[in-house]
Parts: structure tokens; C-alpha cells; sequence
């Protein structure tokens, strides 16, 4: 059932977090990992994201990854892939310098890690993904379409610097005439690279479309009916129009956006909107509707990570069988038998395979054999 598919075998722990230096082993199916609240579970996967993604899905303040009172942070994730094993490594010191390397050779950009490990993180704090801004929304598609492509990584990375400048220029330069000069080229690359973005993003909301009406379907037994549709202020029909109409947006626009002295128009302003039923959830859907379409699209980022791929990616679950009824737990439980899955709970009762990891103060305790 398993013999193709990507999947952790081994995780190692030093000073990350709450952990001194402890060492994981997994099965290639369901792993549950039991413990008391603040005993460590979430640390746990938290560090396999962190292998995968090169951040924590939790903190934009890495050197809280540090156990208190030590200097570094050290994770090692052993990787079996369909021909190969990898070893990924992540370190931070408590300058904040961050290490990744790959079959112990330094990466030299984030890009060359994406792909080596694909995770699907989702926890009750994933909820913000429908209920909160659409900077959260933006982050999820992001980070699926950088798994998907290095290509789309190294454009989102040169977009993001090029908007920081032009920005940095909007509340600087006080002279109009001279900042229209000085931004010439800065616009013509944020509307080109700026083009490509908003045209794969459409491309991915149109591709994980069927998956998150799959996904919907299976949770809800089909009781709801689910879309997904990318909502931009840049128009066009091909890439050439979408370029040529940001370009000429961000010049037509130049004087508001020195009075509000930030960019007002490009693809750091879209945002995916998501409806059951025709109801928009990000502001009229239930908790249970948001919960589950959150769900959804996590579960839809793996079949189109499978699909790119051709591996099924790990599925992280951080506590989320307390946050559903009992369908969409057992629904959510047999999905996750197609795939090495991780979650944590502080307790596991459902009649499935499973190995069991029971943590308690960040020490490894295992069943009696």
C-alpha cells in the first residue's frame, strides 16, 4: 500500500523547543502522537514543517524555535523516497542565522529545499485560512504553488523585494515628477513578474478546484457543495494583458499610492474567495462550514501535490479531532490511511492501524511491545 510513496522514517530533536535531544521513528501509515497539553506534541511536527518548508508554520520569531537557555537549535528529518533517501537539516543560532542543508551539502537559497519534503500542515489555528485577511489566504496558496515550483518560489521571492523598494521609494522621495523617473524600471519588473503571479495563481485555483469539491464532498457526505474562485484587482486574459494593464494601473495610480505611501494595486492584494452553498464563509459561513472548508483545501493541497508530484506529500494534524463532530473525524481518519500521517492529540480511541507515540515532558515512551 505504501511501497511508492514519500515518507519520514526518522526525526531528531536538539534543543528544538522543549526537546534536549530526543529521537523519533515513524511508520509510513498513521502515527499518533499522544500527550498532555504543553507536553511537546505540536514541537514535534512543528520541526517536520520546518524541514520541509524552511520556517515554522507557528512564529515568524525563529530563536523561540531555541530551548531556553541553550545557543542553537538542530533538527535532522530522515526522508525514503520512491528510489532514494534524503536527510534533511535544519539549524538556527541564537543570532537568528539559519542553517538548511540537503544530504549534508548547505543550500545556498530556500528554493533548493522545496520538493525534497512536501508537508501539509493544518491545526485549529488554520481556521484564519477562511476567517481572517486575505494575507492568510494569499500565504496558502503561496506555499502550495512553491512546492509545486521553484520557478513560482523565485518569482514570489524577486516580487515581494521589488514591491519593498518601490514602497521604500513612495515614502522617501517627496518630488513626484523625479519618483515617476526613478520608478520606471522597479514597475516594469513588478508588472512583469507581478503578470506571472496572478496568472498562476489562476491556473492553481482552477486546478485544486475539482480537489476541493472531492475533499468537500467526502467530509460532508455531500450535503454541500463548495467553490473556489482567485479574486484580483489586475485584469487580463493572457500574461502579455496582465502585464500591460499593472503597468499601466501602477503609473495611472503613482499619486495615491504616494499618499498612502504603499502600493495599492498588484497580486500582494488579491485574495481567494470560498463559498458553500453560495454562501461566502469567510464572512457569512458557520464555524462548522469554515472549519470544514479549511479543511478541504488542506486536503485538496495534497491531491494536487500528489498530482505534480507524483508522491503523496506527509500530512501534519495538529489536535483536530477534538475540533470535529464525528463524521468528519472518522471521514478525516480514513483518508488520512492513504497517506503518512502525523497528528497529535491527548488521546486516541478510534478503532484504525496506527502506531502510537506516547510523549510525556518531552521524553519518548512506547508501548510495551
Amino acid at each position: 500500500m505504501y511501497n511508492n510513496d514519500m515518507y519520514i522514517r526518522r526525526v531528531r530533536l536538539r534543543n528544538f523547543r522543549n526537546y534536549p535531544d530526543r529521537e523519533f521513528s515513524f511508520d509510513q501509515g498513521l502515527n499518533v502522537v499522544v500527550g498532555k497539553n504543553a507536553s511537546g506534541k505540536t514541537n514535534l511536527i512543528e520541526s517536520v514543517y520546518c524541514c520541509g518548508i524552511g520556517k515554522s508554520p507557528r512564529t515568524n520569531k525563529e530563536k523561540e524555535l531555541i530551548r531556553w537557555g541553550e545557543r542553537y537549535a538542530y533538527v535532522q528529518v530522515e526522508i525514503v523516497k520512491t528510489y532514494r533517501t534524503h536527510t534533511v537539516e535544519f539549524a538556527i543560532d541564537a543570532q537568528g542565522k539559519k542553517r538548511i542543508a540537503v544530504d549534508g551539502i548547505a543550500i545556498a537559497r530556500m528554493g533548493e529545499l522545496l520538493g525534497v519534503l512536501n508537508p501539509v500542515f493544518f491545526s485549529p489555528d488554520e481556521m484564519k485560512l477562511i476567517k481572517e485577511s486575505p494575507q492568510e489566504r494569499r500565504r496558502f496558496v503561496d506555499i502550495s504553488l512553491s512546492q509545486q515550483s521553484k520557478q513560482y518560489f523565485y518569482a514570489l521571492s524577486k516580487y515581494n523585494a521589488v514591491l519593498q523598494q518601490r514602497n521604500k521609494l513612495l515614502k522617501t522621495e517627496y518630488n513626484l515628477d523625479r519618483l515617476r523617473q526613478m520608478l520606471v524600471g522597479w514597475d516594469s519588473q513588478l508588472a512583469q513578474l507581478g503578470a506571472y503571479i496572478v496568472s498562476k495563481r489562476r491556473e492553481w485555483t482552477q486546478n485544486v478546484l475539482p480537489f476541493v469539491q472531492d475533499a468537500h464532498a467526502y467530509l460532508t457526505d455531500g450535503s454541500e457543495t463548495p467553490s473556489v474562485a482567485y479574486e484580483s484587482g489586475v485584469e487580463g486574459d493572457t500574461e502579455a494583458d496582465l502585464q500591460a494593464f499593472l503597468l499601466h494601473a501602477l503609473s495611472a495610480n503613482l499619486e495615491r499610492d504616494k499618499s498612502l505611501t504603499f502600493t495599492g494595486i498588484g497580486p500582494h492584494r488579491d485574495d481567494l474567495c470560498i463559498r458553500v452553498n453560495e454562501i461566502d464563509v469567510r464572512k457569512f459561513g458557520s464555524q462548522g462550514q469554515q472549519r470544514t472548508s479549511a479543511l478541504s483545501l488542506k486536503l485538496a493541497q495534497i491531491g494536487l501535490l500528489e498530482q505534480e508530484s507524483g508522491e503523496k506529500p506527509v500530512l501534519l494534524l495538529d489536535d483536530v479531532l477534538s475540533e470535529l463532530d464525528e463524521q468528519r473525524r472518522t471521514r478525516l481518519m480514513q483518508f488520512s490511511a492513504r497517506l503518512q500521517t502525523l497528528i497529535t492529540c491527548t488521546d486516541f480511541d478510534m478503532d484504525v492501524p496506527h502506531k502510537r507515540i506516547e510523549i510525556r515532558d518531552a521524553a519518548l515512551v512506547l508501548p510495551a511491545e
